[in-house]
């Protein structure tokens, strides 16, 4: 009776041991919007780190099996510009209006929705959400999401996808709840800072190749933070980080009917 007993113990042991040994630790969001904001760093340093731009400007991960990327440069080292509220915008060399032959007309981008020459972009974009997350001391983001993808999607530009820009009639609808007649609701605050610092083409057409002209990363705390939001993809958006990776093809005053 002894000996059962033992063996009864001894493989309830086992069983908890092994039961430790498989469970998979659960991210728990962090209450402290401080650890929030140094994941969120962190872990846009490391993609910076560990990603590249291909020929077009498509944003690329550095292989560890093949050679052909070794002599890329890590986003990292391509002039990275951080603002005040987190934004990085890098302005991809040699693949801006000016850089054209001949030169294109660019135009300067006036990014505040509520100005009266606020700029209507038409852009080719891919545009990716990435939650940051620490396991076992490492900060990094996990998979990304798709918010928007017009290069691998339909392969055609599109006008004022509603991060960027949602019209006054969405705004004013009366069936609409208070925080849906925001616009912080629908925009991302950290996308229009970031776009200022490129120009658009005045009239690109929309069956050119494309060439990338840069990249936007927003931490969380310039995007939707831990905000209500409009649901984009069917999940939720906050405490995300996102980066866009894009073109402005076509960039003028916004029409008073798309307003």
């Amino acid at each position: 009776m002894k000996k059962i007993f033992l063996y009864i113990l001894a493989g309830s042991l086992c069983f908890s041991a092994c039961k430790k040994d498989d469970e998979v630790e659960t991210f728990v969001e962090p209450d402290d919007i401080a650890v929030r904001n140094s994941y969120d760093d962190q872990a846009i340093q490391k993609f910076m780190d560990e990603n590249y731009l291909d020929s077009q400007g498509n944003i690329k991960a550095f292989s560890s099996t093949d050679t052909i990327d070794d002599n890329e440069k890590k986003l990292s080292e391509l002039n990275p510009v951080k603002l005040s509220s987190g934004v990085i915008y890098i302005v991809r060399s040699g693949a801006q209006p000016a850089d054209t032959t001949p030169p294109s007309i660019e135009v300067t981008l006036q990014t505040d929705p509520t100005a009266n020459n606020a700029t209507q972009i038409r852009t080719m974009m891919r545009a990716n959400y990435y939650l940051a997350a620490e396991s076992d001391g490492n900060v990094s983001f996990g998979s990304a999401g798709t918010l928007l993808n017009t290069i691998n999607g339909s392969g055609s530009p599109v006008t004022d996808p509603m991060f960027y820009y949602v019209k006054n009639s969405v705004l004013t609808n009366t069936n609409n709840s208070e925080a849906a007649k925001q616009r912080g609701y629908y925009e991302i605050e950290g996308l229009q800072e970031g776009l200022k610092y490129f120009k658009g083409y005045a009239d690109k057409a929309d069956g050119d190749a494309y060439n990338l002209q840069g990249i936007i990363i927003v931490p969380s705390r310039a995007a939707f933070a831990r905000n209500t939001h409009y649901n984009y993809t069917g999940y939720s958006l906050q405490n995300n980080c996102f980066v866009f990776n894009f073109e402005i093809y076509k960039a003028n005053i916004r029409p008073e009917d798309d307003k």
